[in-house]
């Protein structure tokens, strides 16, 4: 060691404390050394560096102002291993040294508060550090000087008073996660009962629907002993009312065909509207193309469909009002003369004869979509090729069981489709102790700046403008994850620390960017509230949030923890 550190040697030797171990062995403690590491420092002769056990050094070089070990474990009270730091520039020598800090830094006992450790970069640099070394011990040369008093008297009861706040809001917070957790259980036991009344209600209706089934081939079994068998009703009266009803029902499907044709159209020409007046109000001179080809399309529509309205349209509709006019003795089809009429002719001749009194448009016009409907649903699989109308009309009798058989079937679907929700629902993941549950759908907001921040939890998050009142949706829940952020801890050291996180994706598109995407952020906080909002990349959001939600116990036996920087050696 060299002749000018002697002095140096000196301060480190007179600097040390004296402390008993367990044998009763009398050693000294460095300066600035925490209690934790002094069984590294027990032999009086010799030092062998923390990390690096190869390298060893007299004790007297211990603290003598000079870094000798490459983890710096020499040096706990001096600011020569400084450069010794996580945030030093990555060394790429591969010689087997472990240049990773050994120690967390220069330790305070602060008596009256709480220990600490303050970074070597801050000892001996003139400057007082009382919000981390209360007792001023890292001042300990008087640089410049400096004098920092002990004030950790003053500081830790100020301190004390301020956690005592603290954890009076801590334990606020966890009483109401305890209250968040026991909603959350109701809800899931209401969940669970209503999966057990969903079972029983399928299986009864499970059953109604094989009894509707056969009740319907009973009926249909009677009707077709009707039509072969009746004797006091030809079956050209009989075919006159299934003619009626199928009528009917055609007529009525015509007339909601036609008032949708109507609704459609009457869209049409507000959205035509639109485009004609965004043709005169657009500046010509404005240089967007996407605009302009715009324009040139809404022309040519138009010059194509001008006036295309002809006389052919306006007797086409009069053609409409004619048949969806009811039938009676003076307009459409009598149909009183063919229900009564008696098998005095051929019962074809008599069914012809009723096709007769048909309007010619009518029977065009069901012709055409009958022959449609059927082409459509032969081309997808619904009907058999065979298919024939004539099969197909079903009576009252039919039709009413049919209809009870259907609605049973619809009850039964929705049924095993609300237990598939709630089977769903049990295994859906609401955090820990399933939080959550309790509060999904709640939201909160707060105002930044232009706008206002919404935090719907597991449903939404969204940009509100102030000025014009639009939202704008930053992402749809997602899934919970685990987000790491760096956080200054009491030493003023930066240090991951492991957060709750909800992610939510795909949100409103970016202009020329991604859709639009948002990490929730969670930690223990007495209420819900959106502390701060960030915009990572473009339309990539942060939104830093406190709630009740993650707040355990843990949380106040963790704070008190006087033993601090441990998880960080």
């Amino acid at each position: 060691m060299k002749q000018t550190h002697s002095i140096f040697v000196l301060l480190g030797v007179a600097a040390c404390s004296t402390i008993s171990s367990a044998g009763g062995d009398v050693f000294s403690l460095p300066r600035g050394l925490g209690p934790e590491f002094a069984k590294y420092y027990k032999n009086p002769s010799t030092f062998t560096c923390i990390s690096n056990p190869s390298i060893k050094i007299p004790f007297f070089a211990v603290n003598d102002d000079y870094c000798d070990c490459p983890d710096g474990s020499d040096e706990p009270g001096t600011s020569a291993c400084a450069s010794v730091s996580y945030f030093s520039p990555f060394d790429l020598r591969d010689d087997g040294v472990n240049r990773t800090p050994a120690l967390p830094g220069f330790y305070c006992e602060n008596k009256g508060h709480r220990p600490s450790f303050v970074s070597f970069q801050r000892v001996n640099d003139g400057v007082c550090d009382y919000e981390v070394c209360c007792d001023g011990s890292d001042e300990w040369a008087k640089v410049g000087d400096v004098k920092c008093e002990n004030k950790c008297k003053e500081i830790g009861k100020e301190w004390r008073k301020n956690n005592e706040q603290k954890q009076k809001s801590l334990t606020t917070a966890i009483k109401k996660r305890t209250e968040l957790v026991a909603a959350s259980r109701r809800l899931r036991k209401e969940v669970r009962d209503h999966i057990s009344d969903l079972e029983v209600e399928i299986k009864a209706s499970e059953l109604k629907v094989e009894d509707l089934k056969a009740e319907l081939e009973a009926v249909r079994a009677r009707d077709r002993g009707k039509v072969v068998t009746g004797q006091k009703q030809g079956k050209v009266n009989v075919l006159a009312s299934l003619a009626k009803e199928r009528v009917e029902e055609l007529r009525e499907a015509l007339v909601e065909v036609r008032r949708e044709r109507d609704e459609n159209l009457a869209r049409v020409a507000e959205l035509e509207a639109i485009l004609s007046k965004f043709k005169e109000e657009y500046n010509p001179n404005f240089n967007d193309e996407g605009v302009k080809r715009a324009v040139r399309a809404w022309e040519d529509y138009d010059a194509a469909h001008h006036n295309t309205a002809s006389g052919r349209d306006k007797e086409h509709n009069r053609d409409l009002d004619e048949i969806c006019k009811p039938d009676s003795k003076d307009s459409g089809i009598n149909w009183e003369r063919w229900e009564s009429v008696q098998d005095g002719e051929p019962e074809i001749t008599l069914l012809y004869k009723i096709v007769a009194y048909f309007p010619d448009s009518l029977i065009n016009y069901i012709e055409d979509k009958v022959l449609q409907l059927r082409s459509f649903l032969v081309s997808n699989g619904v009907l058999d090729q065979s298919y024939s109308y004539s099969t197909a009309k079903e009576s009252e009798g039919i039709k009413a069981a049919r209809n009870a058989l259907s609605a049973e079937e619809s009850s039964l679907s929705t049924a095993r489709s609300q237990l598939d929700d709630h089977k769903a629902d049990l295994k859906r993941d609401y955090g820990r102790d399933s939080v959550f549950r309790s509060m999904k759908g709640s939201c909160i907001s707060k105002d930044f700046g232009e706008y206002t921040y919404e935090l719907c939890w597991m449903d939404q998050t969204k940009q509100k403008s102030k000025k014009g009142g639009s939202h704008t949706t930053m992402g749809n829940f997602a899934r919970f994850t685990t987000i790491t952020v760096d956080e200054q801890n009491f030493s003023g050291r930066v240090v991951p620390r492991e957060r709750v996180g909800l992610e939510y994706t795909h949100g409103q598109t970016c202009w020329n960017g991604p859709e639009r995407s948002t990490r929730v952020i969670l930690e223990c906080g007495e209420n819900d509230e959106i502390l701060k909002v960030s915009e990572d990349e473009k339309c990539m959001y942060s939104m830093f949030v406190t709630t009740p939600a993650v707040c355990e116990e843990a949380s106040i036996k963790g704070d008190n923890d006087h033993n601090i920087n441990k998880d960080e050696l």
